[in-house]
């Protein structure tokens, strides 16, 4: 039986195919916090335990209004990649109004790079409003530290000076590739020789035809490819679902992936239940030893949001990287 499987999902000679299909959720797992609006989560394995990055703010206004002025990023663990998750502490909080982060940081993406954890977020000051706007501009920084625990040494100053938002990186030994989007959700590729920058832009409009955010990036023996969020549904049909997109080089040229859709709405419980959201969105991939394990959306009911993290029947292997020091 495992052979059979292994060979639906990885034929030897001939391209890789890449099928999203989840197992059941168990009833007490994600991570919530009472009082406060989850989003967002990134999660990393070290050792045997579970490290989950993920944004919260003060449940005051309807969500997810306020992440704008107030977001901070937390970091919870489990032993299980499922969780529950326990929260641990504030790695990303405010700072002093001179930096580019100092009111909200939000859209964690951990990694490891060489010797170092490194996680890419956005951020904004209160010095940046823009008049007649409700939006904050939100550039994307970082923070590195040694150990997952910290302490955390964050950037002075963004990578990424323009308005910007759902990093996602990918490491190729000597290279980095960063995928974010703007405010009208025009979808941008850059490159550098380091994580620190500097980035050059060699590519400033990804998909033309519609919107999409909150992306992912990964790499196979084949293609780049990533899963995002398709905003207003002109990749899927369906507003919001995930999407999977792909390119032969990583930067122009990208095309919709068959099976195109990654993720619907709905999450199904072990007990038989079956969560239909009001909003799943996020998408972030676990990878252990080489391959995609699970997916981790935010995911919000109408009442609550929290970071869900649902398991793949099938491991995806990928190809991966964190030799940049």
């Amino acid at each position: 039986m495992i052979l059979l499987i292994l060979t639906m999902v990885f034929r030897p000679g001939e391209s890789q195919v890449i099928k999203f299909d989840f197992e059941k959720v168990p009833a007490e797992s994600g991570f919530r916090m009472e009082g406060y609006w989850v989003w967002g989560g990134s999660m990393i394995r070290v050792d045997s335990n579970y490290h989950l990055f993920a944004s919260r703010w003060v449940k005051k206004m309807d969500f997810p209004r306020e992440y704008r002025f107030d977001s901070e990023i937390v970091r919870a663990t489990s032993a299980s990649p499922t969780g529950p998750f326990r929260f641990e502490e504030v790695v990303i909080g405010e700072r002093d109004s001179s930096y580019w982060d100092a009111n909200m940081a939000h859209n964690p993406t951990i990694h490891k790079i060489g010797d170092k954890y490194v996680l890419f977020y956005i951020g904004s000051d209160f010095t940046t409003y823009r008049e007649n706007s409700e939006y904050l501009l939100r550039l994307v920084g970082y923070a590195s530290s040694r150990s997952i625990e910290g302490p955390w040494e964050r950037s002075d100053e963004p990578i990424i000076k323009e308005e910007s938002n759902n990093p996602a990186v990918l490491i190729e030994d000597s290279r980095v590739l960063l995928l974010f989007r703007d405010a009208p959700l025009r979808v941008i590729v850059a490159k550098a020789d380091h994580y620190k920058g500097p980035f050059e832009i060699v590519n400033d409009n990804v998909w033309p035809d519609c919107k999409l955010e909150d992306f992912y990036l990964f790499k196979t023996k084949d293609n780049y490819h990533f899963v995002c969020e398709d905003n207003v549904g002109e990749v899927s049909g369906h507003a919001r679902w995930g999407v999977h997109l792909y390119s032969d080089n990583g930067v122009n040229d990208w095309k919709k992936y068959d099976p195109v859709v990654v993720y619907d709405h709905d999450i199904n419980y072990e007990n038989g239940q079956t969560l239909h959201c009001v909003r799943r969105e996020r998408p972030q991939l676990l990878v252990e030893n080489g391959e995609i394990t699970h997916l981790i959306t935010g995911v919000y009911d109408g009442k609550n949001s929290w970071c869900q993290p649902v398991r793949l029947k099938h491991p995806i292997p990928i190809i991966s990287r964190n030799s940049i020091k």
